[in-house]
């Protein structure tokens, strides 16, 4: 008796719902000769002239990756007084915003004849550019060698084989060991016909694809209305190419800030104008800052106003406040990136419009952010808030 009656009571229309079934009812009926396809296009405006504008994805998996939505962060933004805005990039085929680089470092290796039909491409990654390699890899019909640390998840590994790449885990040591994971790639590579090591840390490819559809994307979504820009730094294709649009077409108007966790040497390097490269602590989230400047970064890094340090606790936080406030379920490295927009927005005052990136979601993540067993071990469970520790379900 509850059951039927908890569903009779959801289910209820209101006023305002029967009142759009009668105009549908009206406007598209099951007699043909009463159907409007206008009226009912009229019931969807937003949604046709989207779907207009997107057309089809004619060269299959490569052309759905971009034109990503930029979602308004409705709590943050009643909280700060500004319009604070995440670009949707798990909303890309392959799950992120590494989808862009992916397709930009194969498409320079085959427009420079470095990589013709049926060739390898090499990598070194332990996330999602390696993800993103694979799937544009299996479209235009490529193997894929991945080379990553040992210290990486079965998960991670399984599936990038799922993907069909070739995966070689090997021991975890400092960049400058010639046995890094990177430069046992770049070696694969060199001594192979029709290979490449796309070399994503410093091929500028991975910053031009940010240059030519992030940035643009990001101005015409908010019609040249947009006062600030942060996001974290990898490979730092993202902060450098969208800092370059958006400097250049707002005439320098549009302040580009860089996040950055614990343990990476960009906030310190960023905030003493290129003096200091200090590191100090390390951090949960997976992907995001850097023990030197990149060749993506080089040519823009002059062109940021500052850095925000983001802490592990600030990430966390947001992680729980993102799938709580805004339905938005998202990995680390994506809630470090809000948590730095709420910074700056209440940095720059009410008024303004503060965009950043919401890198992935938190599907390869959840074992971790959402177990308190994880959460204990590093120290984060008493940043979760207590009244969102309901979604720790996670022993």
């Amino acid at each position: 008796m509850f059951a039927r009656t908890v569903i009779r009571t959801a289910t209820k229309p209101s006023t305002a719902s029967r009142s759009l079934r009668a105009a549908y009812a009206t406007a598209a009926t099951s007699d043909p000769q009463h159907f409007s396809a206008s009226a009912v296009d009229s019931m969807n405006p937003r949604g046709v002239e989207i779907a207009r504008a997107q057309r089809i994805a004619d060269q299959g998996f490569i052309s759905a990756i971009g034109n990503t939505p930029l979602i308004r962060l409705k709590k943050l933004s009643e909280q700060t007084g500004c319009e604070v805005l995440g670009k949707a990039e798990f909303q890309n085929p392959g799950g992120s915003v590494k989808d862009r680089a992916a397709l930009y470092v194969i498409q320079d290796a085959e427009e420079k004849g470095l990589l013709r039909p049926g060739g390898t491409v090499v990598e070194g990654t332990a996330g999602n550019t390696g993800i993103g390699l694979a799937h544009v890899c299996r479209s235009k019909g490529y193997k894929l060698v991945i080379y990553m640390p040992n210290t990486q998840s079965q998960g991670k590994i399984d599936l990038l084989r799922l993907l069909g790449a070739e995966v070689y885990p090997v021991p975890a040591v400092a960049y400058e060991n010639p046995e890094n994971y990177n430069h046992q790639a770049k070696r694969y590579a060199e001594e192979r016909e029709n290979c490449v090591w796309t070399n994503q840390f410093d091929n500028v490819a991975n910053r031009q694809a940010h240059i030519e559809t992030t940035g643009p994307e990001i101005w015409n979504q908010t019609e040249g209305k947009i006062d600030a820009f942060t996001c974290a730094s990898g490979t730092a294709g993202t902060i450098a190419g969208v800092t370059r649009y958006l400097k250049t077409i707002s005439e320098g108007r549009v302040q580009c800030y860089v996040a950055d966790p614990p343990g990476s040497v960009i906030y310190t390097y960023v905030s003493s104008g290129g003096q200091m490269t200090e590191r100090k602590g390390s951090s949960i989230t997976e992907g995001i800052g850097q023990g030197r400047i990149t060749d993506n970064l080089k040519p823009d890094i002059d062109l940021l106003d500052g850095a925000l340090h983001i802490s592990d606790d600030k990430s966390i936080e947001m992680v729980y406040r993102c799938l709580d406030e805004e339905g938005l379920y998202l990995g680390a490295s994506s809630c470090l990136n809000v948590a730095a927009a709420r910074d700056l927005a209440v940095k720059l005052g009410p008024g303004k419009t503060v965009v950043t990136i919401l890198c992935d979601g938190a599907y390869r993540y959840a074992d971790r952010l959402f177990s308190k067993k994880w959460l204990h071990t590093k120290g984060l469970w008493e940043a979760v808030p207590e009244h969102l520790r309901k979604y720790a379900v996670l022993d």
